[in-house]
């Protein structure tokens, strides 16, 4: 017999296994009945039902490409119309299928289903669609996607503040806000099943509380959730990634590891900052300790605790990172052109950014290949050594933010030089 979700969950935790992201995060459209009356669709983010005698509800509708899957899924599992949707949070691999729903309901000739979420995830759509680019350019970026990123997804018709208590079908849900990786995030509690569904709060990897190129995020708060959701001692939990969790001790430890590695980084970022120390000094020193980092459930496989502290110091600190140099610059060109001329030229100073690259000085490298690229932006030899640096630390990193960051500066500088990224 084939292991469940819940089984694999339980060997990864209680055994200390990690056999890799697939294993820990299907995405593989297959469906999985968790519980008597708890469906889960496995995609790029899950589709997650609670049965109830009124019809489903749903946490989340995934992406267009899994949605339909969704629905024949979930009316193959348990007859029945999409009475409630409940947004997670307003992100597009969470929301943008539920026009697949909506049209299930209109071939039973059902009303539409109610549609559930915090306050703030209008406000997210309206961002989006006023930074359409912006998202469109970092998406492309962080996960190779391309084309506009808005769509006229489906809004909430409901909306809550800060709690909101639902019946459906005799199934009592509590609707809770928090923040953490959003300022929208809405994680929710059954009491009859005595299961959470975590939505992204918790997503088998280091918590996405930094993230380089998205708006701010919540450490404190994220970590301050966790605290909520163990304080009820669930029997289950279900995040919007990841497998399922089962058992009060297992998932007791996880929302405590979790909880504790983000509250150490902010109690060590705030004592740092309160001693007077620059930003570049505190994401060299704060550490998450390594017992906890290989945990299967928070490898920084995504996002990562530097990334983690960068966000906490925006949160308290603003955009001033200490260095007075930085309060108002020189634009980058003259100090590359500066520096450049200082070494010797810019194909001097690629030269040494690949020899220290070559040497394990990534940091220190990648410093260097950027002033000479910028000093001589046409220079193919320059880029070159700039695809060479970037390359290496690509290979270097764990974290999918920073190994794609740097990809892509590598295709840039392949670019130049003639080379197919």
């Amino acid at each position: 017999m084939s292991e469940t979700l819940l089984e694999r969950s339980a060997r990864f935790i209680d055994e200390g296994i990690d056999e890799g992201k697939a294993s820990k995060n299907p995405t593989d459209g297959s469906f999985h009945e968790i519980a008597d009356g708890i469906g889960l669709v496995c995609g790029f983010s899950h589709i997650l039902s609670v049965h109830t005698d009124d019809g489903h509800v749903l946490f989340d509708t995934s992406m267009e490409e899994y949605s339909t899957i969704g629905v024949d899924a979930l009316e193959g599992w348990r007859p029945g119309h999409f009475d409630t949707i409940v947004y997670t949070h307003g992100h597009f691999d969470h929301v943008s299928g539920t026009d697949a729903f909506v049209a299930a309901n209109e071939r039973q000739g059902t009303a539409a289903p109610r549609v559930i979420g915090h306050e703030k995830v209008t406000d997210r759509f309206d961002r989006y669609k006023l930074t359409d680019g912006y998202n469109t350019v970092i998406n492309q970026r962080q996960f190779g996607w391309g084309g506009s990123f808005y769509r006229d997804w489906v809004r909430p018709d409901t909306t809550y503040t800060d709690r909101l208590e639902l019946s459906v079908g005799g199934t009592d849900i509590v609707l809770n806000h928090d923040r953490g990786e959003t300022d929208d995030h809405t994680w929710a509690w059954v009491p009859e099943h005595r299961a959470i569904f975590a939505g992204d709060l918790l997503r088998w990897l280091f918590p996405n509380a930094g993230n380089p190129q998205k708006v701010q995020r919540y450490a404190a708060d994220w970590a301050g959730a966790l605290r909520s959701m163990a304080a009820l001692e669930p029997d289950l939990i279900l995040g919007a990634h990841g497998l399922p969790i089962g058992g009060g001790t297992r998932i007791a430890t996880v929302l405590d590891d979790t909880a504790t590695a983000l509250e150490g980084l902010q109690r060590d970022t705030l004592a740092m900052m309160n001693d007077g120390a620059r930003l570049d000094e505190i994401i060299h020193a704060v550490r998450v300790p390594q017992s906890l980092l290989d945990k299967p459930y928070l490898t920084p496989i995504y996002d990562e605790p530097e990334f983690v502290v960068r966000n906490i110091w925006r949160l308290y600190g603003g955009w001033y990172d200490g260095n007075p140099a930085n309060l108002k610059p020189a634009p980058e060109l003259a100090v590359a052109r500066e520096l450049a001329a200082l070494s010797g030229g810019a194909g001097r100073l690629a030269e040494r950014a690949a020899e220290l690259s070559d040497a394990g000085d990534h940091r220190l490298a990648c410093h260097l290949a950027e002033w000479a690229a910028l000093a001589a932006p046409d220079d193919a030899e320059v880029h070159g050594h700039r695809s060479h640096v970037y390359e290496n630390r690509r290979t270097s990193e764990l974290s999918l933010m920073a190994r794609n960051i740097y990809r892509d500066a590598k295709n840039q500088s392949d670019s130049k030089t003639g080379d197919t990224p």
